[in-house]
């Protein structure tokens, strides 16, 4: 009897057992995704294996050996060419992979970032009393955004040619530093010589250093409740250190000009390929186009974070006296970032894949070069596009996975 009680009380635990496996959230959340998960894998396996199969049966092959074959293929100089020093016939498939992941990343980076200070700056112009620069922030915002990127982008395309001189003469953006034409902008190149590591290792403790001492006065804030020189030890590090190391070591560095040639057959005059710095119009164009297309949906997402700060936020900190410039950086903003980084992350992406309307006008990121060029020289689509998609999802997952830590960190937490 005793026996059949004890079966009757097993049964009844793992009913239970399952019980609250099925009616746990968690439980059944991670049920479907490994479902999801392996109908993926079978999927992706079946698709792969049929690809092979129709690829074979038309004679064509399937494979990734298309990397180590050499490349012919001339690309504008950039960013990406300059790391690689990439030149045709002389580099693989692989190298022009590589230099035009760098190419996006370049143009993705210098995107976000000054996207994200012009985008704040507008979104506090937006809510100013100020009625010349709330009139101008709304007009921007209004024009920028119903305006396709597209048409952005071949419109500072076309104002860059126009306003640039002829690419036989010199014109000057910063009086004695930065050249320009219509070939690109041309500036100083520095040539690092011996000893100059010395002052990149200052730099690197600088910042280990600068770091250091912000974490030791936030909490000597916390504690006492006095307030450290944070900025200003920060700049005196990260300059004095290295330029201190960089004097002592007998300035380990030379500054290559750009030479613009007067003289000579026509044809032959101008600045000289591959002396000096060199940014190119396809860039600098691409580079205004996403920059200010971006700001202006990062200031509307700025304006809706302010806006949703209660009231009486900005009412106490004028209360307390705090200018307010200061109140918006102390007390508004600090609140506001909790509404603010999920849709900007989602701004952030956009730029990035945007980057990818950059082959209309010729410069060599990951579609144009990759997913064009290269493409139609190797044949093979199904490998190279797979390729393309796998770069902006890992980009994508990085970036998010980024924000998601960044807004972890500056969340408010509530006591």
């Amino acid at each position: 009897m005793s026996s059949i009680s004890d079966s009757d009380d097993a049964v009844r635990s793992e009913r239970s057992g399952l019980a609250a496996l099925v009616f746990d959230a968690k439980a059944r959340s991670l049920f479907f995704q490994v479902i999801l998960a392996v109908l993926i894998i079978i999927a992706a396996s079946i698709a792969v294996r049929n690809a092979g199969a129709n690829l074979a049966e038309q004679g064509r092959e399937f494979g990734f050996d298309f990397f180590d074959r050499p490349s012919d293929i001339q690309i504008l100089t950039t960013f990406g060419t300059w790391l690689l020093d990439y030149e045709a016939g002389q580099n693989t498939v692989w190298d022009v992979f590589l230099l035009s992941i760098a190419n996006t990343l370049i143009i993705s980076v210098a995107g976000v970032i000054f996207a994200t200070i012009w985008g704040f700056l507008l979104g506090i112009f937006r809510l100013s009393h100020n009625f010349v620069l709330n009139s101008f922030a709304t007009i921007y915002i209004e024009l920028l955004r119903n305006v396709p990127l597209l048409l952005q982008i071949f419109f500072w395309t076309a104002v860059l040619r126009l306003v640039a001189p002829g690419p036989r003469e010199e014109g000057w953006l910063i009086p004695g530093l930065l050249n320009f034409n219509s070939k690109g902008i041309y500036g100083p190149y520095p040539l690092v010589e011996e000893g100059f590591n010395f002052t990149l290792i200052a730099f690197v403790i600088a910042c280990v250093a600068a770091w250091g001492f912000a974490r030791w006065a936030r909490r000597n804030q916390d504690r006492t409740g006095k307030q450290s020189p944070v900025g200003l030890v920060t700049v005196a590090l990260l300059i004095g250190l290295p330029t201190l190391v960089f004097l002592v070591t007998g300035r380990p560095m030379g500054i290559e000009w750009p030479n613009f040639v007067t003289e000579g057959p026509i044809l032959r005059r101008g600045f000289e390929n591959g002396i000096g710095s060199y940014i190119a119009p396809e860039f600098f164009a691409l580079f205004l186009a996403l920059t200010t297309y971006t700001a202006a949906f990062i200031a509307e997402i700025v304006r809706a974070g302010i806006q949703a700060v209660p009231k009486g936020q900005s009412e106490a900190a004028g209360a307390l006296g705090l200018p307010p410039g200061l109140a918006m950086r102390k007390v508004i903003l600090p609140q506001a970032f909790r509404v603010i980084i999920p849709p900007l992350t989602s701004q952030y992406l956009n730029l990035t894949k945007n980057s990818s309307l950059a082959a209309a006008i010729g410069y060599p990121e990951l579609v144009a070069v990759f997913a064009g060029t290269t493409l139609n020289q190797v044949g093979r689509a199904i490998e190279i596009i797979a390729i393309v998609i796998l770069v902006y999802l890992t980009i994508s997952l990085l970036t998010s996975a980024f924000m998601n830590w960044f807004n972890n960190r500056v969340k408010l937490v509530e006591r």
